[in-house]
């Protein structure tokens, strides 16, 4: 009888969606975390869908952020983040990617860099302004370029070039609405990197049609073949490019939620003001750990690099041999084959192998145009995983020819 009650009180609250903003109310939720809802609790499924590290952090990380709690380290920040962490950042970046920032001015520690993206897009958004994002790409930059009153174009990049953006794709979809150009290499969901000689004609559009970069580089550290090269450090893109990075992936930091973004003062003053007002600062002792990981992780992060590079040549050549093509993935630790020949769309590919195989992939349609057809796999997981999820994927090809 409570029930029955209780549900009929449920059945007649007043719906409140009405009071919603329609840019928040209209959004989909995301393609990945909708299908993996499915996947939750069931011991049985291999997980090749969620982008984070099967390592844990390392200890020497870990016990920095405990020794600072035990020394009471547990107040507010400068709201740009501990000058300590912002120099041994800039330094870093210098180091490894020939890009310089100064910290004092052009940095800001955020809260991932998921909130540097966004503290980025609410900058820069005039309601109108067209933001260019190729695809596939992670499935959070549409979304939130439409919160802050901006309208996504999508660009789409096809394994015939190797997913790589185009100069001849981005000038086909550049209006003079257009303001902002978002990037990501390498690449989620495709593994895709740009060379030095990719990035030239791209600098030359973005010259021509006066655009701003941001440059989502959180996987720059996981590049197989050759260094990455930093859009920022092409010639004339340093003041127009807005370099967002992080900790998560090559440190093995998912859940610190420790982020940065560099840009020119200007750029940076005004992401702070947001930043202030939102988050007041990322948490201290998340940037105490990040700091120690900069000054005494690099042998940790290579090692992992290695570990990535070992398993992304073992699936791609596994699923080459089951039968899917996949192009060579050359950073990331993502491939994305494709499922073409099997006849069925990316959706239904997922749903039966997750129902059949008990493996989970996510559906190339989550990551936008171009993505039908494909499937995401993550090779963040160990060797075993890998070689069992290959052989169960083999059996399900073999099934449905």
């Amino acid at each position: 009888m409570i029930v029955n009650e209780q549900q009929l009180a449920e059945n007649n609250r007043k719906s409140m969606s009405s009071y919603l903003a329609p840019r928040v109310r209209d959004i989909q939720p995301s393609g990945i975390r909708k299908f993996f809802d499915l996947v939750s609790g069931n011991k049985d499924i291999i997980t090749l869908g969620v982008g984070e590290p099967d390592f844990v952090t390392p200890w020497h990380v870990r016990e920095a952020c405990v020794y600072s709690l035990e020394r009471g380290f547990t107040g507010y920040t400068s709201n740009a983040g501990m000058p300590e962490l912002r120099e041994a950042i800039a330094e870093y970046l210098n180091d490894s990617f020939h890009v310089t920032y100064n910290p004092a001015n052009e940095m800001i520690v955020t809260v991932g860099g998921s909130e540097a993206i966004d503290l980025a897009l609410r900058a820069l958004i005039v309601p109108g302004d067209e933001i260019l994002i190729p695809e596939p790409c992670y499935i959070s930059y549409s979304p939130i370029a439409s919160i802050g009153g901006g309208v996504p174009v999508g660009i789409e990049t096809t394994a015939e070039h190797h997913f790589k953006l185009t100069a001849e794709a981005l000038e086909a979809q550049t209006t003079p609405k257009s303001k902002i150009l978002i990037l990501c290499y390498p690449s989620n969901p495709t593994g895709a990197i740009m060379t030095y000689e990719d990035w030239l004609p791209i600098a030359e559009v973005v010259e021509k049609h006066d655009l701003i970069v941001i440059s989502d580089e959180i996987y720059a550290e996981l590049t197989y073949e050759g260094k990455h090269v930093s859009f920022a450090s092409m010639p004339g893109m340093m003041d127009r490019t807005i370099l967002v990075s992080g900790f998560s992936k090559a440190f093995a930091m998912t859940g610190w939620r420790m982020g940065y973004v560099c840009a020119h003062a200007d750029l940076i003053g005004a992401m702070l003001k947001i930043h202030q007002y939102t988050v007041m600062c990322a948490p201290a002792m998340g940037q105490v750990a990040a700091l120690e990981a900069l000054r005494n992780g690099m042998g940790e992060k290579d090692r992992m690099v290695e570990s990535y590079n070992q398993r992304r040549r073992l699936v791609v050549q596994g699923l080459r041999e089951i039968g899917l093509d996949c192009h060579e993935p050359q950073g990331a630790f993502y491939a994305f084959p494709s499922i073409k020949r099997t006849g069925l769309g990316s959706e239904e590919f997922a749903q039966r192998l997750l129902t059949e195989a008990k493996v989970a992939a996510v559906p190339g349609t989550a990551f936008g145009l171009g993505g039908e057809g494909f499937i995401r796999c993550s090779y963040a997981t160990s060797i075993a995983q890998l070689n069992e999820a290959l052989e169960r994927m083999g059996n399900f090809v073999e099934k449905i020819k």
